[in-house]
C-alpha cells in the first residue's frame, strides 16, 4: 500500500502524470493546427504568410506523432510498475527524461514556425547527416538524435524495472513493442539520394511504427485496463493478447508491401502487399472480439463507467478506421485510382484516432483518478462530462471521415477516371470538393468542443478533491 497517494500501488507511478498532461497539451496544439489547415483548404490566404500550409502540416503531423509518444511513455510508467509488481527504477531518471523530451519537442516545433525549413536544416547542421525533408520525419538531425537518446534511458529504465520484478505478457508485449519502436526510429537517419530506395526504408519507420510495433503498444495497454475494469482472469486476457499480437506482426510486416505498388520496387509486391494488407483488419477485428468478451464476461462492475466506454470504443473505432477504411483502398487495383486522394486522409484521420489517440485517453481514463487521489473513479458529474467529450470526439472524427471519403470518391471521379475521358485538373477538382471542406471545418470545430469536455473532465475531479473533506 502506497502512504502518499492510498490509490496508487507503487508511489514511482505518479512520473506518468506530467507525461500525460503533456501529451494533451500537445494534442491540443495538434487539433488547433488540424483546424487552421481546414480553414486553409477553403480560405487559402488564411493566415498566410505567417503560417504557410505546409507549415501548419508539417507541425500538425509532428504534434501528433510526438504527443502520442509521450502518452505510451507516461503509459509504460504507470504500466510496468504494476505488472512488474516494484517501484520504477529511477523516477528521477523519468524526470529527466522527460523535460529533455519536453524542451526538444517545443523548441523544434517553434523552429519550424519561426525559421524557413531550409534556414533551419542549416542551423541545425542537416548538412553533417542529412535526415531532414521527408513526411513526418521533417525533425532535424539534432532532435532525432536526442529523441534516440531519450529513448534508450526511457527503454533503460523500464528495462531495469521488468529486470528485477514480475515479467508479465502484458508488460514483455508492451517492452517489445517500445524496442521496436525505438529500432525502427533508426532508419529515419538513413536518408539514400535514390528516391526509390529513400521511400523503400522510409516505411520501416512510418508503416512499421503505425501497422506494427505501436499495435503491440496498443494491445497490452488494452489488456492491462481490462483487467482492471472486468476482473476477467489474466490467463483469459493473455491468451487473448498472444493471438493479436501474432496477427498484428504477420500482416503488419508483410503487408508494407502496399505502400511499394508505384514508387519503383518489383511488381511482386502488387502480389504481397495487397493480400497481406488485407488482412490487416484481423488483428483489429480481434481486439472488438476480445473487448466485447471480456466486458461480457466481466466478474465486477467498475465504478468507472468512462474508462469502460474508451477501452470499447477504441476498438470499434480503429477496425473502422484501420481495418474497414484500410482495406477500402488498399488492394493494388483499386489503389491505383485512389492512392493520394482524400480516401487516404479519411483512413489516416480514423485510424490514429482509434487506434492510438483513444487509447492513450483509455488508460489516462482509468489512471487519472488514481493518480490525483480520487480512487478508482471520479465523480459521477465528472464521468458525465468525460463521456461528452467521449461522444463528440468520436462523432465528430467518424463525421470527418465521411466527408474526405465522399470527397475522394468524387476526387477519383472527377480526376483520375472522368467518364467522359478528359481528366478535370487537380485545382479545379479542389473547387468542387469545397462543401466538403467546409463541412469537415464545422467537424473540426465539434472534435475540439468535444476534447475540451475531456479535459474538462479533470477540472471536475481536481474540483471533488478539494471538496471532499468539506463533504466528509
Amino acid at each position: 500500500m502506497n502512504l502518499l497517494n492510498p490509490h496508487l500501488k507503487f508511489q514511482s507511478q505518479k512520473v506518468a502524470l506530467p507525461y500525460f498532461v503533456f501529451a494533451m497539451i500537445l494534442f491540443v496544439g495538434q487539433v488547433l493546427f488540424g483546424l487552421i489547415m481546414a480553414t486553409q483548404y477553403v480560405i487559402g490566404d488564411f493566415l498566410f504568410p505567417a503560417i504557410p500550409f505546409n507549415v501548419a502540416r508539417m507541425v500538425h503531423t509532428n504534434l501528433l506523432i510526438v504527443w502520442i509518444l509521450f502518452g505510451f511513455m507516461g503509459a509504460a510508467y504507470y504500466l510496468i510498475p504494476e505488472e512488474s509488481d516494484r517501484e520504477l527504477y529511477s523516477p528521477k531518471l523519468a524526470m529527466i527524461l522527460f523535460w529533455v523530451f519536453a524542451v526538444a519537442g517545443v523548441l523544434t516545433i517553434l523552429g519550424y514556425l519561426l525559421v524557413p525549413y531550409a534556414g533551419l536544416a542549416k542551423m541545425t547542421g542537416n548538412e553533417l547527416l542529412p535526415t531532414m525533408g521527408r513526411e513526418f520525419l521533417e525533425q532535424p538531425t539534432i532532435t532525432k538524435i536526442g529523441i534516440v537518446i531519450v529513448a534508450l534511458g526511457f527503454l533503460f529504465n523500464i528495462g531495469m524495472t521488468m529486470l528485477k520484478g514480475r515479467k508479465t505478457a502484458i508488460n514483455v508485449v508492451m517492452m517489445t513493442g517500445l524496442i521496436g519502436l525505438a529500432v525502427l526510429f533508426l532508419f529515419s537517419f538513413y536518408n539514400p539520394e535514390n528516391l526509390t530506395r529513400d521511400k523503400f526504408y522510409w516505411w520501416w519507420v512510418v508503416h512499421l511504427w503505425v501497422e506494427g510495433v505501436w499495435e503491440l503498444i496498443m494491445g497490452s495497454m488494452l489488456a492491462f485496463v481490462l483487467i482492471k475494469i472486468t476482473g476477467v482472469d489474466r490467463e483469459v486476457i493473455e491468451k487473448w493478447l498472444y493471438v493479436i499480437i501474432a496477427m498484428a506482426l504477420i500482416t503488419g510486416i508483410l503487408g508494407t508491401g502496399h505502400h511499394y505498388f508505384w514508387i519503383g520496387a518489383p511488381g511482386v509486391w502488387l502480389w504481397l502487399g495487397s493480400i497481406f494488407s488485407a488482412l490487416e483488419p484481423l488483428p483489429f477485428f480481434a481486439m472488438v472480439l476480445f473487448a466485447f468478451n471480456m466486458v461480457n464476461r466481466r466478474r465486477r462492475q467498475h465504478p468507472n463507467k468512462a474508462a469502460s466506454y474508451w477501452a470499447i470504443g477504441t476498438t470499434v473505432t480503429a477496425f473502422l478506421g484501420a481495418g474497414v477504411w484500410g482495406f477500402m483502398h488498399t488492394l493494388a487495383p483499386v489503389n491505383y485510382y485512389t492512392h493520394g486522394t482524400q480516401l487516404t486522409a479519411a483512413h489516416g484521420h480514423l485510424a490514429f484516432y482509434g487506434a492510438y489517440a483513444m487509447i492513450v485517453m483509455t488508460l489516462m481514463s482509468y489512471a487519472m483518478p488514481r493518480l490525483r487521489g480520487l480512487g478508482e473513479a471520479p465523480s459521477a458529474r465528472a464521468q458525465s462530462v468525460e463521456l461528452w467529450g467521449f461522444w463528440l470526439m468520436t462523432s465528430a472524427m467518424l463525421l470527418i471521415t465521411l466527408l474526405l471519403t465522399a470527397a475522394g470518391v468524387v476526387q477519383v471521379w472527377l480526376q483520375r477516371m472522368p467518364a467522359d475521358g478528359a481528366a478535370m485538373s487537380f485545382m479545379n477538382t479542389m473547387d468542387q470538393l469545397a462543401v466538403f471542406f467546409w463541412l469537415r471545418l464545422v467537424a473540426g470545430v465539434m472534435f475540439l468542443v468535444g476534447l475540451a469536455c475531456y479535459l474538462l473532465s479533470f477540472r471536475q475531479r481536481a474540483e471533488a478533491t478539494v471538496q471532499a473533506p468539506a463533504t466528509a
